[in-house]
């Protein structure tokens, strides 16, 4: 793990493997419950030898190219501090073009939007995979059908439900059951493997090729349904601070992918001996005394798949508050010993309702393939734009090196990603409007927060000049330490006004705090807080957070100690300001979305839980702010 990974930790590789196996490899590691369904099942590929031969080729190439060669070789290499995933890319990638502000703006839009369509995959994902597993039940008796839905909704709301609990106490049973499940697809592929050993020659690229030449219309519309095989693929990138690049890869290589290629095979040998298989090939792979525990291993790794995914929506979405795309939320931590394990109820139970909606309006995981795609494919695009910027930029490598490592991967994803434009009207729009939706909001709360802190420095006053002419004629001082919170460090901060205005005093001693979040993963506890004295025991200062640290103003205030001011817990106070925003006609907004930043801005959760304040020290002073 990065050296530079404040929780990195020195647990052996045997236990980084088992960890990654059950949180990064759940969603592309229960794909096989779908994704040959799905081709042969669309109508489009006529069903004889040579294409199943050729259907798997592709298959296999596609793990290769796609997850093997760009995920796991080129795009694990471009860590921001050791952390992976798009936003962390995002970051490196427009720090890298600082000096081009165009650039960089179109940049943070274009990742900002792979970000929100990351929310539209959390509600496809848990839907598909659940509801796949549970359709199992129709192979073991037709009569189970009517069930499937019910069923499917009841173990998706325990999930959900658990999450405020925390996953610590049966997190440690992912490794093992996805490794189990990894072991049982192995085994059901080899055992139709050896009936048509032959079947293997399909690894052949040649197959693929073939395929592609001689039915190239119907290579293009199977592509949307091929690209189930690599879902999953951009949590390898994302989750890559939690494990380290060598697991990771380890994991890849030497255990998931081979458990896959053997089941995909397995499915292929066993449509040559019997083409009925085709309605559900996965499960008609086991014999029927398996059929059973089968359904119950893959329902429990495709909850597992789901869990990574809903962690995952809780940490993208505490990244984006902090980079200042979203309000803050309320954030509960379910773990006092791992900071990382957190819970946001809004986020949590939006996600609920939204899958919930889904699975009601799709009602198979056949009708949910035709949503899935989208989201994935233009978040893999995303990732191989970003990913030349950084080569490029950030690792000043020629450009035509850059333009080498990434040209043909982009023309993949460009292929994978115009197969999935078909089916938009059949589903392919639903994870796009939550996408949208997301969007409009972060940046509809980004330019309004841009537009209040305009108003705010406008109309503010320059605090050392204010000092100055307070301590002319003092008011009455009081004992303790009073803390203000501003936007900006150089004005007033309403609070202060509103104190003086009201209670006609001053603390003994006034720290004004300015927090700073930054484009990086971490900030180095000796970069977190800078100091300025003021005189008359005054103080400003700014404390540093990047988008992965754990606020907490409190712990972070503590060297102001070795500036001369004493920071006794019973006797400081936190005045923070609570703006109420007025929307107005002006050259700001849209009358529309000013009205929906005022009503995102009245109903964020408040600074004091975010930054960790003591809920008996809070002190919040409001005014209206128009804008």
């Amino acid at each position: 793990m990065d050296k530079h990974h404040p929780h990195a930790s020195k647990s052996t590789l045997g236990a980084l493997v088992l960890g990654a196996i059950g949180v990064v490899f759940g969603d592309i590691g229960t794909s096989v419950l779908y994704s040959v369904k799905e081709v042969f099942g669309s109508g489009h590929v006529q069903f004889t030898i040579d294409n199943v031969y050729g259907i798997l080729s592709i298959f296999f190439w596609t793990l290769t190219i796609i997850v093997s060669l760009k995920y796991v070789t080129l795009v694990l290499r471009a860590d921001n501090n050791g952390e992976g995933g798009l936003v962390a890319m995002l970051t490196l990638a427009s720090q890298a073009v600082q000096d081009r502000p165009r650039l960089r703006h179109a940049m943070l839009l274009v990742g900002v939007f792979g970000t929100c369509l990351f929310y539209g995959d959390g509600v496809i994902t848990p839907a598909i995979s659940v509801l796949s597993a549970v359709e199992g039940l129709e192979v073991v008796s037709p009569t189970f059908k009517e069930y499937v839905i019910p069923i499917t909704l009841f173990v998706l709301f325990l999930l959900f439900w658990v999450q405020k609990h925390g996953t610590q106490g049966i997190g440690k049973f992912f490794g093992p059951i996805m490794v189990l499940w990894l072991i049982a697809i192995a085994s059901l592929g080899v055992l139709h493997i050896a009936g048509h050993p032959e079947i293997l020659w399909a690894i052949s690229p040649h197959y693929a090729l073939g395929f592609m030449w001689n039915y190239p219309g119907t290579t293009f519309i199977i592509l949307g349904a091929v690209v189930l095989c690599v879902t999953g693929g951009e949590a390898l990138y994302a989750d890559m601070g939690h494990f380290g690049k060598k697991p990771i890869r380890v994991s890849w290589f030497f255990i998931v992918m081979p458990a896959l290629v053997l089941n995909y095979f397995g499915q292929g040998a066993l449509l040559l001996e019997n083409p009925e298989a085709v309605k559900n090939p996965f499960f008609m792979l086991a014999p029927k005394w398996a059929l059973l525990p089968m359904v119950g291993l893959a329902t429990a790794a495709t909850v597992i798949a789901s869990q990574a995914l809903i962690s995952g929506a809780f940490s993208v979405t505490k990244q984006v508050i902090q980079l200042g795309y979203l309000p803050r939320l309320q954030v509960q931590h379910t773990n006092v010993h791992e900071t990382g394990q957190i819970y946001i109820p809004f986020v949590n139970w939006g996600l609920f309702v939204l899958i919930v909606l889904a699975v009601v309006l799709f009602r198979s995981s056949s009708n949910l393939a035709a949503a899935y795609g989208i989201a994935v494919t233009t978040d893999m695009l995303i990732t191989t734009v970003l990913t030349f910027f950084v080569i490029h930029y950030a690792w000043r490598m020629p450009l035509a090196l850059a333009l080498a490592a990434t040209g043909f991967f982009f023309v993949v994803d460009i292929a994978f990603w115009g197969s999935n434009l078909l089916k938009l009207v059949h589903g392919g729009w639903f994870p796009l409007v939550i996408a949208a939706s997301i969007f409009l909001l972060m940046v509809t709360w980004r330019d309004g927060r841009a537009l209040l802190n305009r108003k705010l420095v406008s109309e503010g006053l320059d605090l050392k000049s204010f000092l100055e002419a307070v301590f002319y004629s003092p008011p009455a001082r009081v004992e303790g330490t009073a803390i203000f919170l501003t936007a900006n460090v150089d004005n007033v901060p309403n609070a202060l006004m509103h104190n003086l205005k009201h209670n006609k005093v001053l603390h003994k001693q006034n720290v004004f705090v300015t927090v700073r979040s930054h484009e990086v993963p971490w900030v180095e506890p000796e970069q977190r807080l800078s100091v300025q004295p003021l005189g008359n025991d005054c103080w400003t200062a700014v404390v540093n957070y990047g988008f992965m640290d754990d606020p907490n103003l409190p712990r972070a205030l503590e060297p102001l100690q070795q500036h001369g001011c004493r920071l006794d817990p019973m006797q400081t106070s936190y005045f923070l300001s609570r703006d109420s925003v007025v929307p107005r006609l002006g050259d700001g907004m849209a009358p529309w979305r000013e009205k929906l930043f005022a009503q995102m801005h009245h109903n964020a959760s408040g600074a004091a839980d975010f930054l960790g304040l003591p809920s008996n020290a809070v002190v919040e002073l409001g005014s209206k702010v128009e804008i």
